[in-house]
């Protein structure tokens, strides 16, 4: 029987992978540092089937091993199969027929393990009268649980929110668990609401070192005390930029399912040791025409800091930029300039070390006519492009993000950024990405 432990809960790994012997290997990092229960995660279970549960059991036999199974039907069967498999405690879904719940309360029983509910897609109105229905039913465990779609827009604050709520409700003989969005930061304010289960899963599974983050994690639950953390970090318009710049447009396109890219564009300047070509900020819009230079120049006076200027010249190949305009951005401190259309004067740009692309590069100016419009809604580069959106931009590219999704892809653009700095440490430990991958395993059936 396990046993619940006063003011000192449990730290649990979910294990939210596809690979069976990339979890293991995690899994092993993490126990080292102090992980004590081993969840075998959804994506894991439906990959792998029973066999992550008994190999997991295999491995860590005097760790608990739980099986989130996120069952909505059938409990009873499911328990079964898991708790035989070597799992200690299995996960169903909290809004699953009360029907289900009572097979799977009574399965629970009869093969020796406990049950825990998932709170996770229950409406907050009905979130506290649900949990307490599946307590009165028999379920042992509530798990408060922001999935990892939400996370990305509420963050790990949300998770804390609703266990905070369910603490107070719960009777004291119940387990709570806290899941989503979990990190060193969030932990240790777990801790402070008196949760016996912090489970822990992207923090610790992207992490290049586990044993060291979950070390991290465990110091910030012993002394109650958060301890900053990258991951899952909510970001409010003020730190968009923050964290753009951490990322690359190519995160930033994964982020956003290949999308975004200001397409057939090249940058007038390449890294350097003395200037990164990198740059993050809100667009200010500029519709031009061939070689109509008026409009993009007077966009610099509307422009602010740290704002970059999306020109569509209509691919134009006079020129409607070159050096002067660039010297007035760099004094005025914009982060760059995109050009659906030419710049000249490309030998003294780049010893600005402005970002700058275009689609053309030409020594031919255009004339000043006074066509156009700044800040409306333009195309540029195959891209819907509006005031306020924001522009990402590096050597592999330029990518466009809707400024009302500017925070949420800021979040998802670092969840690519940390799972690929995990298989960057596995690669160089010696393994091949296709075998970190498991390429031929995924390939498409046909």
């Amino acid at each position: 029987m396990i046993r619940k432990r006063e003011n000192e809960p449990y730290l649990q790994i979910a294990l939210d992978l596809v690979n069976l012997h990339r979890a293991l290997q995690i899994a092993e990092e993490a126990v080292e540092g102090g992980v004590e229960w081993i969840e075998a995660g959804t994506p894991l279970i439906k990959s792998e089937g029973m066999d992550a549960i008994r190999a997991l059991h295999k491995k860590f036999p005097k760790n608990i091993i739980v099986a989130d199974m996120k069952t909505a039907d059938g409990g009873s069967v499911e328990i079964e199969i898991a708790a035989k498999s070597g799992a200690d405690i299995v996960f169903m879904l909290g809004g699953s027929d009360d029907a289900s719940v009572r097979e799977a309360v009574e399965a629970a029983r009869k093969y020796g393990v406990m049950l825990g509910c998932d709170t996770i897609d229950i409406p907050s109105d009905n979130l506290v009268y649900r949990a307490l229905q599946l307590e009165e039913m028999g379920v042992q465990m509530i798990v408060s649980h922001v999935g990892v779609d939400q996370q990305v827009i509420y963050g790990g604050e949300k998770t804390l929110e609703v266990a905070r709520t369910l603490k107070q409700k719960l009777n004291p003989t119940t387990w709570l668990a806290i899941a989503g969005g979990i990190n060193s930061e969030t932990a240790a304010k777990a801790k402070e609401i008196g949760v016996d289960i912090i489970i822990v899963g992207g923090a610790l599974y992207k992490s290049e070192h586990p044993k060291e983050t979950a070390q991290l994690v465990k110091k910030a639950i012993n002394s109650a005390t958060p301890i900053e953390s990258a991951l899952f970090k909510k970001y409010d318009p003020e730190h968009i930029y923050e964290a753009l710049m951490m990322v690359s447009s190519a995160n930033v396109s994964d982020a956003m399912h290949r999308s975004g890219e200001l397409q057939g564009l090249k940058p007038v300047w390449t890294h350097t040791k003395e200037a990164r070509l990198k740059f993050a900020g809100p667009a200010v819009t500029v519709r031009a025409y061939n070689g109509d230079w008026s409009k993009p120049v007077e966009a610099i006076e509307e422009a602010q800091k740290g704002e970059v200027i999306v020109i569509d010249a209509c691919e134009g190949k006079d020129a409607v930029w070159g050096e002067l305009a660039s010297w007035s951005c760099k004094v005025k401190g914009i982060a760059g300039v995109v050009i659906d259309g030419a710049v000249r004067d490309i030998d003294d740009i780049r010893k600005i070390h402005l970002p700058i692309y275009a689609r053309h590069f030409t020594p031919t100016a255009g004339e000043p006519r006074g066509l156009g419009e700044i800040n409306v809604s333009i195309e540029c580069a195959g891209q819907k492009v509006n005031p306020g959106d924001w522009i990402v931009g590096d050597e592999s590219g330029v990518v466009v993000i809707p400024k009302e999704k500017a925070q949420e892809m800021a979040n998802r653009a670092i969840d690519v950024y940390e799972k690929e700095n995990r298989i960057r440490e596995e690669i160089k430990r010696g393994s091949t990405l296709s075998e970190v991958l498991y390429l031929k395993k995924w390939e498409k059936q046909k």
